[in-house]
């Protein structure tokens, strides 16, 4: 099988976010996918249940052979060494991992929505994704990520806290 590029979603709300986020990031290697670009770490409000602490986001482009499944289980199974069970859907969570875009596939199954089903309503997603990408265009969206954050109105605080690793 041949490379693949691919964009993943991080965050973390609790204990050391930033640790965390290094620590998941690290991970990759084990999982079969190779890193090429990091974003800045960004702290954002939580969207869904607001009574937690904030998160801790960034956006991680790579390359892999491994096929979206076999990724999506992989990146699962880096939550669960890392403590991510979520105890409260939408949750405060150790790490939560999310396959964003898988080149430019699309897969609707009942464990893998690629493109992410909620990314270009989530600022936490597009600003950390417009930092590394800002060209990203799949073929079933209307603009590039940066044209798609622009036209957002998602208003949460997305604000930068430290330069990619």
């Amino acid at each position: 099988m041949a490379e693949t590029t691919v964009y993943l979603s991080f965050g973390s709300n609790l204990r050391d976010r930033e640790k965390n986020l290094r620590a998941a990031i690290a991970s990759l290697a084990d999982a079969k996918v190779r890193v090429t670009r990091i974003s800045s770490f960004y702290e954002t409000e939580p969207m869904d249940l607001r009574e937690q602490p904030w998160f801790l986001n960034c956006a991680v482009q790579a390359t892999t052979e491994v096929p979206p499944l076999d990724l999506w289980h992989a990146l699962h199974a880096v939550e669960s060494r890392m403590g991510g069970k979520k105890l409260v859907p939408k949750g405060p969570r150790l790490i939560d991992l999310d396959i964003l875009l898988y080149g430019d596939e699309t897969i609707d199954t009942p464990e893998l929505q690629v493109p992410h089903p909620r990314m270009l309503l989530r600022r936490f997603v597009l600003v950390p994704l417009a930092e590394i990408a800002p060209n990203l265009k799949h073929s079933s969206w209307e603009g590039t990520v940066s044209q798609l954050l622009a036209d957002l109105p998602d208003a949460s605080v997305v604000r930068k806290l430290a330069q990619a690793p």
